[in-house]
């Protein structure tokens, strides 16, 4: 395999269209979540191209998880840059978003438009497929970040406050807490040091830093209604809060429009069970609550405008803290401190999807013991057969229309 240093693309166009073909074929082929998304990043872009060495590859993955965002997106984004510049990560990054982000802002303009027994039992199946999908999300991220005493009770307390406390911005408390406690807990961990080869300067990296505090400092600014700046800012700061994959942005979203009115929580929870049958990054469900939250009776173009702005705005913090990540990752691969205050964040992010996974999750999908079978039907597909999701979703969607059908 050639090593990476004599892979390096051709910036300007010529690179850029490259980078975006390799990145739209993954777009439109890559189901189920962000773990899934870097095996077939590894097998395109080490394998099968040689754009990386293996060791190169894994320091990208290593930084992408130390880092808020989602960390597929957040990888494509840089293995774009190293290739092609500033023209490759941004091709990178279209390239692996457009297919799902038009996929989930159809279906937001389909839904309101479906009517009948069937149509409503559909909705209700996508509902459903929330339950398993953050069942098997909650047990895997347990098992992979919840290692010991300290960071399972970080986790359990984040779950206890969050059902407790059931308010708006109580998220945002938690980890802030889940981090000071890792700070001073979990300081043991060994540094995860790998090598990473990226054209970010240090003034670039500083100046990404700074670009991601000034918007999230000006996100709190905003005026809070509901409307396209108000939004934008929403999705801004739920998209630099989400620690330990897409599934997280679920409950920081939901507190953010569910709980303020904007959205109903049906209308969140079919849309987020329909992010789940498509392929590519999960942060493209804001395309569909983008799309869903525009002006009542406002036509598909500024549907669009919405869906887009929103998918923009989620996206954008976690690729600043990549850039940002990439040029400090010296550092903060060395500093206790930092990695226990990293593992004490994803710990408290286990507690949160939890809590959430109980509520709303299953309380306002499951009403029957009939949505219980079939919820916990999907679950064992996933964790005891390794069903791709698009099958749970077939699976809960069907379920629930033939139910209908029989009643």
């Amino acid at each position: 395999m050639r090593r990476s240093t004599e892979a390096v693309g051709a910036h300007g166009w010529a690179g850029a269209i490259e980078v975006f073909g390799v990145a739209l074929g993954l777009g439109l082929t890559s189901f189920g979540g962000p773990i899934a998304h870097i095996g077939y990043f590894e097998r395109t872009y080490v394998r099968r191209l040689g754009w990386l060495a293996q060791d190169e590859f894994l320091g990208l993955v290593a930084l992408c998880q130390m880092v808020p965002g989602p960390a597929s997106s957040q990888l494509g984004w840089l293995i774009g840059l190293r290739r092609a510049g500033w023209g490759g990560a941004l091709a990178a990054w279209l390239g692996f978003t457009l297919p799902s982000a038009l996929l989930m802002f159809g279906f937001a303009m389909l839904a309101p438009r479906l009517s009948g027994v069937v149509a409503t039992a559909g909705l209700h199946g996508l509902k459903l497929v929330a339950v398993p999908i953050v069942a098997q999300a909650v047990w895997s991220m347990g098992r992979s970040l919840c290692t010991d005493r300290a960071r399972i009770g970080i986790a359990l307390a984040a779950a206890i406050a969050l059902l407790a406390l059931d308010r708006t911005g109580t998220q945002l408390g938690v980890l802030v807490l889940g981090a000071l406690a890792g700070a001073a807990l979990c300081r043991h961990l060994p540094a995860r040091v790998a090598t990473l080869s990226l054209p970010v300067r240090p003034r670039v990296g500083i100046a990404a830093l700074a670009g991601f505090c000034g918007l999230m400092v000006a996100t709190f600014a905003a005026a809070a209604g509901k409307t396209f700046w108000g939004m934008a800012a929403v999705f801004f700061r739920s998209g630099g809060l989400v620690f330990g994959g897409g599934h997280v942005v679920l409950p920081l979203l939901r507190g953010a429009l569910v709980a303020r009115g904007w959205l109903p929580e049906a209308t969140f929870l079919a849309g987020y069970g329909a992010a789940q049958a498509v392929p590519g990054p999960l942060f493209t469900f804001a395309g569909y609550l983008g799309a869903a939250l525009a002006p009542v009776g406002a036509g598909w173009g500024v549907a669009a405008l919405w869906s887009a702005g929103a998918v923009v705005a989620i996206f954008l913090p976690g690729l600043l803290l990549a850039v940002a990540g990439g040029a400090i990752w010296d550092w903060a691969a060395h500093h206790a401190g930092v990695r226990g205050a990293m593992a004490g964040v994803n710990a408290a992010v286990v507690g949160v999807l939890g809590a959430t996974l109980w509520t709303p999750v299953a309380t306002s999908a499951i009403a029957t013991p009939a949505d219980a079978a079939i919820a916990a039907a999907g679950l064992i597909l996933l964790e005891r057969w390794r069903a791709p999701p698009i099958a749970i979703v077939a699976m809960t969607v069907g379920g629930a229309c033939l139910l209908a059908l029989w009643r």
